[in-house]
């Protein structure tokens, strides 16, 4: 099991996977005390059997210049496969502004190809590898060194096994005209957008019930001033303070520590020092925001112009085509495009593209009344109104 320790090394393999029509990639990184993820090894293959044509890239080694494999990641001639690719394409983005082009993801794959919603790749080596993962190394600490033999072979193996799971896969959606449906997918996930860690931003991933806008003038100021802690400290933000007590304080606004140290949510750490400081700081920041300038909370579908007995018979049809045609229902739409298409929300995903002709269609006909839903055997059925 070959591990690249040096810049030559990953040159000279990145140089021969140029060669190929695909390499399959995957990472192992720890998160759960930082902020940033702690990239830990880039596991690589290209075609080949077992673990020919594969390594492990120690990115913790020192003086490992990674621009080979950023350089390979532009290559449009050469197909990149990952499973999952979410975790591992905000990394590559964060640390290089690049994301691996073309790209294809095992797992919207499979879902396409009817394995079921957010199929793991467990799952996947099983039923179309034929082979068993060693899950022993699954929890490891991957950055501790040296490796040993275990750690190495679990790592080949999420990148050794992946190549029979994608030559398989793609067959299969070559054959059935469904890899436009699969690129449709993909263009989400290489969306800047969907990685945007501005602290200016954050404060929209919090769930509030009020849409007072000083509130939320609030809200934004505490949240900006975590995330920006959070960032320069490269810890966790729920190390700051949580979400609830961000909420409470946004809620209570104290003016000085005193104040603050009544705070039934706050955590012991934040009642001093720094974040203290910063916290009261946030607060008079939120509280002189100018009333023009204060955000805004995007406004929910209002449950009192939902249809519920549309929303529940779309959920029927929804089942119904996606079973026909062998698709899991969440890629074609969630519950809550549902509910807006049963409210008379005509822009949701399901009404443009390939969902438009698996359900998206359909869906408007019986929104439209043009047809009706009946049950024939253990089927459900569409006929014409």
């Amino acid at each position: 099991m070959l591990t690249i320790t040096k810049s030559s090394e990953l040159r000279e393999f990145c140089e021969r996977a140029a060669n190929e029509k695909y390499i399959t990639i995957d990472t192992e990184f720890l998160r759960e005390r930082t902020y940033f993820s702690k990239l830990c090894l880039v596991q690589l293959a290209f075609p080949g059997v077992e673990n020919q044509n594969a390594v492990i890239v120690d990115t913790l080694a020192s003086n490992l210049d990674l621009s080979p494999l950023y350089e390979l990641f532009k290559n449009q001639n050469i197909v990149k496969v990952f499973h999952a690719a979410r975790q591992d394409l905000e990394i590559f983005y964060l640390d290089s502004g690049i994301f691996p082009y073309p790209l294809f993801d095992t797992q919207i794959a499979a879902m396409v190809c009817g394995f079921g919603d957010q199929v793991a790749y467990e799952t996947l080596v099983r039923q179309l590898a034929k082979q068993t993962l060693d899950k022993s190394s699954r929890f490891t600490d991957w950055s501790h060194r040296p490796l040993t033999d275990a750690q190495k072979k679990y790592a080949l193996a999420d990148v050794t096994h992946l190549r029979v799971i994608y030559e398989i896969l793609s067959d299969k959606l070559e054959k059935t005209g469904r890899l436009k449906w699969v690129e449709e997918e993909l263009k989400n996930l290489v969306s800047p957008e969907i990685y945007d860690v501005n602290p200016k931003n954050s404060w929209r991933r919090l769930k509030t019930k009020s849409n007072s806008r000083r509130f939320l003038g609030l809200v934004a100021s505490l949240a900006e001033f975590r995330e920006n802690f959070a960032q320069t400290k490269n810890i966790p933000r729920n190390r700051v303070i949580k979400d609830d007590a961000l909420l409470e304080l946004a809620s209570n606004k104290p003016k000085n520590l005193d104040e603050l140290s009544k705070s039934r949510l706050l955590l012991r750490e934040a009642r001093k020092g720094e974040v203290a400081s910063g916290l009261l700081a946030a607060i008079e920041k939120g509280l002189n925001i100018p009333d023009l300038e204060l955000p805004e909370k995007k406004e929910k579908l209002d449950k009192v112009f939902v249809n519920s007995a549309l929303s529940d018979l779309l959920k029927v049809l929804l089942k119904s085509c996606s079973e026909s045609a062998g698709v899991a229902s969440k890629l074609i739409a969630s519950a809550g495009d549902l509910d807006a298409l049963a409210a008379g929300d005509r822009s949701i995903a399901a009404l443009s593209g390939w969902r438009y002709e698996v359900f998206g269609q359909s869906a408007l006909e019986l929104c439209d009344g043009k047809i009706g839903l009946s049950v024939r055997g253990t089927k459900v059925k569409t006929f014409q109104l």
